[in-house]
């Protein structure tokens, strides 16, 4: 194999599978990406057995073929060489030759025969969801995603397809068992079988979604095949293995009686969970509110280091209620909002809380109160 690409076009390929290689080294090949070079373009394919991802780039080819080589000290290699155009070959026994400007290296590959089968998803069915509408679900959603690899079903986000009121809805759901986000958007056209069920999205398989989908407004296409998600776009395929389990049934999380309900200035609420927290418990985080008509008193203590208190202006005219949270959940909620006023409801200091934007409807999360 040989081809000649430009540094930059290279480099970008070789920083997109950064994030999908195996780093446990589990299995060597996994560590590794797979290069093709064909007519004229090399495709870049990188798997962990999980999340894979297939990209192709136009290169300049002399001869066609096929090798893998270390992921990360490829790019490491790239990434310092000058800016000029880089000339790539297979030897012997699997060495590869790279060579730009007056720089030669000369590395060791791995037979491409051992790399796992990349599925072909040309001829399935896609549905086509915005990039900027997929990424702020995911933004929404995603700082509730559990990370304790013994619940499984909740290593994810939960996603689901729903006719409302003559509109179809996507919706994602995310849980990690003391915090709960959903957030929805209307979609156009048909929607699979699969979204029509609901489908768990793998964690590392999202935050690679959300990469792509921060690359500018377009149209991604999302279809299913197997026990696995594709994500296509433009000359890039993504394709995730799906949990294989139940997610609970988020609706009975929801509290429905919630009667105590606030109104609070988002900013002002969420730069002075930030003060306060700074003198919480390390591992608790551990804020108290207490609520009277017109204000609410948020404090929080620690014995190793002190107190702190302080006062926001709220819209609230109910009896005193004092409850307390951990500052983060409530700081991740109002991180990923960007309305000026959210709406607090409460019952009382054992329940479970809803913070959601005062106006819009398409987001909630319930956040359960620390007992102390």
């Amino acid at each position: 194999m040989e081809f000649t690409i430009q540094k930059d076009v290279f480099l970008k390929a070789l920083q997109r599978v950064q994030g999908i290689v195996e780093k446990r080294n589990t299995m060597p090949i996994l560590s590794n990406v797979l290069i093709e070079a064909t007519a004229d373009r090399i495709e870049l394919t990188a798997t962990d057995l999980e999340v894979g991802m297939k990209c192709a780039y136009t290169a300049t080819i002399a001869m066609e073929g096929r090798i893998t080589v270390s992921a990360k000290k490829l790019y490491e290699i790239i990434k310092e060489l000058p800016d000029k155009d880089i000339h790539f070959s297979t030897k012997e026994n699997d060495w590869v030759e790279i060579r730009c400007g007056k720089a030669h290296f000369n590395i060791v590959g791995l037979s491409s025969a051992e790399f796992p089968y990349f599925p072909k998803v040309n001829e399935y069915k896609f549905v086509k969801i915005n990039s900027n509408i997929l990424n702020e679900m995911i933004e929404k959603t995603a700082f509730a995603i559990c990370h304790d690899e013994t619940k499984y079903n909740l290593n994810g986000i939960f996603i689901k397809s729903l006719e409302t009121n003559g509109a179809t809805v996507l919706k994602m759901v995310a849980t990690d068992g003391h915090r709960l986000a959903i957030t929805e958007k209307e979609l156009d056209g048909e929607v699979s079988e699969e979204l029509n069920k609901g489908v768990i999205f793998p964690k590392k398989g999202i935050f690679e979604i959300k990469k792509l989908s921060e690359e500018g407004n377009c149209e991604l296409l999302l279809g299913f095949l197997d026990n696995s998600a594709v994500i296509k776009k433009g000359d890039m395929t993504v394709v995730m293995r799906l949990v294989d389990g139940e997610f609970p049934d988020y609706t009975r999380v929801v509290p429905a009686n919630n009667d105590k309900s606030i109104a609070i200035n988002r900013d002002d609420f969420l730069h002075c969970l930030k003060r306060m927290a700074i003198l919480s418990s390390e591992k608790y985080k551990g804020i108290k509110l207490e609520l009277r008509t017109g204000s609410m008193e948020i404090s929080s203590s620690n014995p190793e280091v002190g107190d702190a208190r302080e006062e926001v202006e709220v819209n609230y005219a109910g009896e005193t209620v004092t409850i307390r949270f951990n500052a983060r959940y409530l700081i991740d909620v109002l991180s990923v909002l960007q309305e000026d006023e959210i709406e607090l409801s409460i019952k009382d200091d054992l329940s479970p809380a809803i913070v959601k934007p005062a106006v819009a409807k398409d987001f909630l999360s319930v956040i359960m109160p620390m007992r102390l």
